[in-house]
């Protein structure tokens, strides 16, 4: 029996629409390497994923926030700083001084599994350090005070605390990757690059969403599908 060739093509179509879904699919499931920004919510004692970046942020006296290095699909599922500790216990050999305020920060250099290949984290257990700063000072310039050198990409990017990582700045990551909850993201979010510490807090690009190219390589290929179909049937009409 001769194949029906319009059939045969329809066939082809579809199938190259369902392995471009599928790429979809997968193209979603990746990660990103960075440090994130966190505040501590003293009255809860959670950490609360910071609104903005550390360059815009300005703590009060008293205030307890955390950076954490991970690899993580987005701000909602990233890991958050490990450890307990409060302001009374990161400050308290750092006095109170007229004119000054004081930021407890945790430092949480990830764990092996979130480190870029061939480098370790510097610390297995978070660090804590009390910065004495001006009453205008940012997050980032308490940050400074205590866990130099920095290191920032041009676009004032957060790549590095303390001379950690020593290269990479927000990378993406294959699936599977560091301490994030990557099990319970939605598909919405799984392709979304998180807001990293040194962006403000309107600067996540994209909705979470497939690309406008991938979109209409979608739709074009479901129209020759369709359009294939019909002729099929014309012809066996």
């Amino acid at each position: 029996m001769t194949p029906n060739r319009p059939a045969l093509s329809a066939l082809l179509v579809l199938g190259a629409l369902l392995a471009v879904l599928g790429t979809a699919g997968q193209a979603q499931a990746v990660g990103y390497r960075y440090w994130s920004f966190w505040d501590r919510d003293t009255a809860g004692g959670t950490w609360v994923y910071a609104t903005q970046g550390p360059s815009t942020a300005r703590p009060s006296d008293g205030d307890v926030q955390g950076f954490r290095f991970s690899v993580s699909e987005d701000s909602k599922h990233s890991a958050k700083p490990r450890g307990e500790s409060g302001f009374a216990a990161i400050c308290a050999k750092t006095p109170a001084r007229e004119g000054a305020k004081r930021v407890a920060l945790v430092l949480d250099f990830g764990t092996a599994d979130d480190a870029p290949d061939g480098s370790t984290p510097p610390d297995p257990s978070p660090r804590t350090a009390c910065a004495r700063v001006g009453e205008d000072a940012t997050t980032a310039d308490a940050l400074a005070a205590v866990a130099k050198p920095l290191r920032y990409d041009t676009n004032a990017l957060l790549c590095a605390i303390a001379g950690y990582p020593r290269t990479g700045c927000g990378e993406a990551v294959s699936d599977g990757a560091g301490s994030g909850d990557r099990s319970t993201a939605s598909p919405d979010t799984a392709s979304q690059a998180p807001r990293r510490a040194g962006e403000p807090g309107d600067g996540e690009p994209g909705d979470g969403g497939p690309s406008v190219g991938l979109v209409a390589g979608i739709a074009a290929v479901a129209v020759l599908g369709a359009a294939a179909v019909l002729r099929a049937r014309r012809r066996r009409g």
